[in-house]
């Protein structure tokens, strides 16, 4: 539990340097706030199924979903409207064609960012289909990851669940 507050404490800390005090100040836009909340799902989902069996399982889940919510929206942040789109479409098609194991890459050649979203396991469950993936994101060379669920919903759009 310790090692994990510490890491904490150094990713706000680096978070929270002077390049970075006027983003603090003003209000999240939609990218930011995006990405503060898949990295939330994210996070909490991790750091929920490292500690498995752990008493402070609760401790851990708040923590990984606090910091995967402050790496997501510094993600999102650095991503702009074309680049979102970009990730968007590699994700839509991955989920829906793609063989699991088999990335979708994008590539914004104006921004230089690129990623890739793969499809890793597909199952039912309560009679809708969902798939767990793993989503790559490169940004000024500096390489995230993220993983996660989505299902297929009634309308045949498919939805992030953690």
């Amino acid at each position: 539990m310790y090692k994990l507050i510490c890491i904490a404490l150094c990713i706000l800390t680096s978070a929270c340097g002077p390049g970075t005090q006027q983003n603090i100040s003003r209000n999240a836009g939609p990218k930011e706030q995006i990405g503060a909340l898949t990295g939330m799902v994210a996070g909490g989902a991790i750091a929920n199924d490292l500690a498995h069996g752990s008493k402070n399982k609760g401790a851990y889940t708040v923590l990984g979903a606090f910091i995967g919510g402050v790496v997501g929206q510094n993600i999102g942040s650095q991503l702009d409207a074309l680049d979102r789109q970009m990730a968007l479409a590699a994700q839509n098609r991955a989920l829906e064609y793609n063989q699991s194991d088999t990335p979708t890459r994008w590539v914004n050649p104006d921004s230089g960012n690129s990623g890739s979203f793969t499809p890793t396991r597909t199952y039912q469950l309560s009679g809708k289909y969902c798939r767990e993936y793993t989503q790559k994101i490169i940004i000024g060379g500096q390489k995230q990851t993220g993983y996660g669920t989505a299902c297929r919903q009634a309308d045949g759009s498919w939805k992030l669940i953690k």
